[in-house]
């Protein structure tokens, strides 16, 4: 059995890069830091650190417990926030993430239907690309990422399930009121654009938009990953965006943006959710899943 507290000794040094940054971060002596990670590395039997001048440096034995040793230091800190938060009446906390489009489709939605029930609960929600959730996931520091599925098989230790279907459409204000109703991508060569900037999931299949239709990608184009930005700018300019119908939803619903069919948008985006294949999610997280998996 591993001493949780060498493990955040190991996790020091790694955050440090030296046993001497780790003592002055943990308050203790340097020799209480060396023989704490001596004592764990003769436990598991390998050498965590190579060693030199210039500071320590993690082997991939190392790498490995860092990644374990992170999801613990997350799964401690949440369990003492989630008792304390028990005790005052509240049902659970959650910490999840999500790509902004994701967040929006399902997210919204799914918190009325978890306040059907009178009891409070504590949700963290932050913005992040595909790559890092991943990482996120992995060190614990969420339990869910809300994403676009369906583009590529999701890592190994990665489970992906999908919840909504939104389709894609030419987005414009007021400035584009004259355009029809629906139009081809190849009828857009003067327009100009607001487009992802991430190399993510919505990234790849706004691209693959102008990829089906043979054509090349608007070189008149502001790159932002902000969907608040992105629908101000198209909304108080000339400029258009293509995004999934349910992220400008609010905004399509008071008449102050307009959705454009495309002819070429044969696909349909898809979201939903990842997590640890192996994770055992909080109650509150399964709840949360729960509401996703009977939306109308």
């Amino acid at each position: 059995m591993i001493d949780p507290r060498a493990l955040r000794t190991f996790l020091a040094v790694c955050r440090a890069g030296t046993i001497s940054g780790a003592a002055r971060q943990l308050n203790i002596s340097q020799p209480s830091v060396s023989v704490a990670v001596a004592q764990l590395e003769h436990s598991l039997g390998t050498t965590l650190f190579e060693r030199s001048r210039a500071g320590s440096r993690l082997t991939s034995g190392g790498e490995a417990l860092r990644r374990r040793a992170e999801a613990m230091e997350a799964l401690l800190d949440d369990a003492e926030r989630e008792a304390r938060l028990a005790g005052q009446g509240v049902r659970g906390l959650l910490r999840i993430g999500g790509t902004p489009g994701a967040l929006v489709s399902l997210l919204p939605d799914a918190i009325r239907r978890l306040e059907r029930r009178p009891d409070p609960f504590e949700l963290h929600v932050v913005e992040r690309s595909d790559a890092e959730l991943i990482d996120l996931l992995r060190k614990g520091q969420i339990e869910l990422a809300f994403v676009t599925t369906q583009i590529e098989e999701p890592p190994a230790d990665i489970e992906e399930e999908t919840f909504a279907g939104d389709p894609f459409a030419l987005i414009v204000g007021k400035r584009n009121d004259h355009l029809p109703a629906s139009l081809s991508l190849r009828e857009t060569g003067r327009l100009r654009w607001v487009l992802p900037e991430a190399r993510g999931s919505f990234r790849r299949q706004v691209d693959a938009l102008f990829t089906a239709a043979d054509l090349p990608f608007p070189r008149d184009a502001i790159r932002c990953d902000s969907l608040l930005l992105t629908k101000a700018v198209v909304r108080g300019s000339e400029r258009v965006t293509v995004l999934p119908r349910d992220v400008a939803a609010a905004e399509l619903s008071i008449g102050v943006l307009r959705a454009i069919a495309i002819r070429e948008a044969c696909f349909v985006r898809q979201v939903g959710v990842r997590r640890l294949r192996d994770g055992r999610g909080s109650q509150l997280a399964e709840e949360l899943l729960v509401t996703l998996r009977h939306r109308p």
